[in-house]
């Protein structure tokens, strides 16, 4: 071969490795959902829990509730339907195959949007807000505020590849967002999100690529220093703080206290929990236990009450994990991250827009958000919606999301000029 032909290789070779690809439908064979649900029905119960509420964790009445509807009635091919009926892709970013939704508005001048779910989670999480922010003249909105929406899967979480290597945190996973929209062409672009995907904007926001106009965020990283080692702690709010200062103190300290055990078992030990990869009630019960507002709706939902989510929206979140086996794998994530600061300021300097949700971990003051962000551009308290904002308040999520990024939209229409 020679030497010019061995270039052309390699560089076929190059282009290969970065092409994007279509994601081929998803088509779980009937096998596997029949052994899904002969597990489930064959749950070995534990005794009930011996308080009255959920000090002690998710409740027996509670799990035994979705079992029996998970074993028997929940239909994974509607879920498989609408994942099915848009367009998918994967391509391969820093040696690992990135699953991710693309799909472009029919509107010009559309702003290009990564959007990042978070744990326990997968796209699932993000399907609600597609039309809204694609095709915003059907849902009350102008032309102008459309978007183009790329929806990828965390490294780790559902059709993503999972990582056979430590390093894949959320530095590396905001650097590989930007790789996937430069790879889609877009040179100017916003970025969303909450849970571990409001880690991800954030480290995103604190790298500054050129292309990222701003983020968005439904958690921010607000809290000084100080004050979420004082909270961590289990001290006494400082005697300083405003009334909203000290509501967000105190609910942060609560979740230290008495929320996020699983943190502390992921970011140590994630390779332990064997008994989520086996059993799926065993992995139902670890994902509800998330947060205790999060938990009080999903528990109502299963007692029969209308809430923003449905059984089928829990469901499929559950199920999209146990069919791809990413229990252990994305709870790596916390384990990269470990220590390092979920909730506290970060030293973002770039565009922020912050949408604060009622039932968040924490309602983010104005005065810490501004102190931690500040290129502030929009600041809201919603009414009503938690921690899965877009899941659970679709309609009120994706207004925020118009609105936060509305002021940055000049930008993207001159250099599309």
């Amino acid at each position: 071969m020679t030497l010019s032909g061995a270039t052309q290789t390699r560089s076929n070779q190059q282009v290969d490795k970065n092409a994007i690809r279509p994601f081929p439908n998803v088509k779980v064979p009937e096998a596997e959902l029949t052994e899904l649900r002969r597990r489930i029905n064959a749950t070995r119960w534990p005794e009930r829990e011996t308080v009255t509420d959920s000090t002690q964790g998710v409740q027996l009445a509670t799990t035994q509730a979705l079992a029996r509807y998970w074993g028997t009635e929940y239909d994974w091919r509607k879920c498989e339907a609408r994942l099915n009926a848009l367009p998918q892709f994967i391509t391969e970013i820093d040696g690992l195959d990135i699953h991710f939704i693309h799909v472009r508005s029919k509107h010009e001048n559309a702003l290009p949007l990564i959007v990042t779910h978070g744990w326990p989670g997968s796209v699932v999480e993000q399907l609600k807000i597609i039309d809204p922010l694609t095709n915003p003249t059907a849902h009350g909105g102008e032309a102008s505020d459309a978007f183009d929406v790329v929806i990828p899967s965390i490294p780790g979480y559902g059709y993503s590849g999972k990582p056979t290597t430590t390093g894949w945190g959320p530095d590396r996973i905001a650097r590989a967002w930007v790789a996937l929209m430069k790879r889609l062409g877009y040179t100017k672009f916003v970025a969303q999100g909450g849970d571990w995907g409001a880690v991800v904007v954030d480290m995103m926001g604190l790298q500054a690529p050129p292309e990222l106009l701003g983020i968005h965020t439904n958690m921010p990283g607000i809290f000084p220093a100080a004050i979420d080692q004082a909270a961590f702690s289990g001290a006494q709010a400082p005697s300083d703080l405003s009334p909203d200062e000290q509501v967000a103190y105190e609910r942060l300290q609560f979740v230290y206290q008495k929320g996020i055990a699983y943190g502390f078992q992921m970011g140590l030990r994630p390779q332990t929990l064997y008994g989520i990869a086996d059993s799926p009630v065993g992995l139902a019960a670890y994902f509800l236990d998330h947060d205790a507002r999060s938990y009080e709706l999903i528990s109502r939902v299963f007692q029969g009450a209308s809430e923003g989510l449905t059984r089928d929206d829990i469901l499929d979140n559950l199920t999209i994990t146990w069919l791809t086996n990413t229990a252990l794998s994305s709870a790596r994530l916390y384990w990269e991250y470990f220590g390092k600061g979920y909730f506290n300021a970060k030293g973002v300097n770039i565009p922020v827009a912050v949408s604060v949700f009622p039932d968040e971990l924490y309602p983010a003051p104005h005065s810490w958000t501004k102190q931690a962000y500040p290129k502030l551009m929009h600041y809201n308290r919603l009414p009503k919606g938690g921690h899965f904002a877009a899941w659970e308040q679709p309609r009120l999520f994706s207004e925020e999301v118009r609105a936060g990024f509305r002021s940055l939209r000049s930008g993207v229409a001159a250099s599309a000029a």
